[in-house]
């Protein structure tokens, strides 16, 4: 049994980590809830039960002798806390960017590289949600072929830009101005997630780039992306077109993809079946269809990936690399 912490508790991630923290009934012993000061003393449901939302702040902390501290409030408290909760022996699971690309700190899909968990010094980084459903086909591809060159261009849920983005879409459908985004999101499509930088990608996109680079082990892969926010309330889906390194069958891939633990194929276009954010949302696995030749290049592939950005793009990824953790 183990004293489990949520930090970030009653936002769109802390809540989904409750909820999947009772479905796989994580053996928990005693469960801390952290949140804002503005938030604390406020209570959430758990098995039942009510649970005490408490300000994150060092006397809230240091009495607890927590095992696994789940974190989903923002980089600055994550940058700030998570040495803090790691220095009193907790093992701290992180998702946000705040330690992704820190050389001293795994980032960890648990189907693609488990093994990286074994060194880390008290922090775990969870990948960018965008990230971690594309790494599950990719990690695939690059062990049986080897991959050139990756073009990404996603298609992301408002959820994924919490609950204002979910709202700025709700009200946007009644004429409503929105406030976190620049411009409607309702009817329309924005090429714009997180700031710009200087080169000209966002930092969403940068973020892809980097990650994927550090999760397969391999800096010299060429990789561009395009991330764009769409009218969608849940699951990010992905166009990821693929340069591999050598000569392929699609019979080959499709059945190597159908025995990955985590990926789904649903590619039956005599059926019209091909992966929708409506049909995944709630689902724990990342599926996969449009599985088609690329005959514009020599070994090239296009997949269409879609998955629930809030559940294994975020919370569900964290709970798994605890229960690697476990064993």
């Amino acid at each position: 049994m183990y004293n489990v912490a949520i930090v970030g508790a009653t936002g769109n991630v802390g809540r989904k980590f409750l909820e999947i923290l009772e479905e796989r009934d994580f053996k928990i012993n005693k469960l801390y809830l952290f949140a804002s000061k503005r938030s604390a003393g406020t209570t959430l449901i758990f098995k039942g039960k009510e649970v005490l939302v408490e300000e994150t702040c060092l006397d809230n902390i240091k009495n607890k002798k927590i095992d696994f501290a789940l974190f989903s409030a923002g980089g600055d408290v994550s940058l700030k806390f998570a040495p803090i909760f790691s220095s009193y022996g907790a093992v701290v699971i992180d998702n946000s960017s705040a330690w992704r690309m820190d050389k001293n700190v795994p980032l960890v899909v648990p189907e693609v590289n488990p093994e990286d968990i074994k060194w880390h010094n008290g922090i775990i980084a969870n990948p960018n949600c965008s990230t971690i459903q594309a790494m599950l086909p990719l990690k695939v591809l690059l062990d049986n072929y080897g991959i050139k060159r990756i073009v990404y261009s996603t298609y992301q849920a408002v959820s994924g830009a919490g609950v204002q983005g979910i709202l700025d879409l709700k009200d946007g459908i009644n004429g409503i101005l929105p406030k976190k985004f620049p411009y409607p999101i309702a009817g329309n499509c924005l090429p714009h997630i997180d700031v710009f930088l200087e080169n000209g990608y966002t930092k969403e996109e940068i973020k892809m780039i980097d990650e994927t680079k550090k999760i397969l082990h391999n800096k010299d892969l060429k990789i561009t992306a395009t991330a764009v926010r769409v009218p969608v309330l849940n699951s990010h889906s992905e166009s990821i077109n693929v340069e591999l390194s050598n000569e392929y069958k699609l019979e080959d891939v499709i059945k190597l993809f159908k025995n990955t633990n985590g990926l789904t194929v649903y590619d039956n276009l005599d059926e019209l079946k091909y992966p929708t954010p409506l049909l995944v949302s709630g689902e724990d696995n990342i599926f996969v269809g449009r599985i088609r030749r690329d005959f514009s290049i020599e070994n090239g592939l296009n997949l269409w990936v879609v998955g629930d950005n809030i559940r294994k793009g975020a919370a569900l990824n964290a709970v798994q690399i605890a229960e690697l953790l476990t064993k």
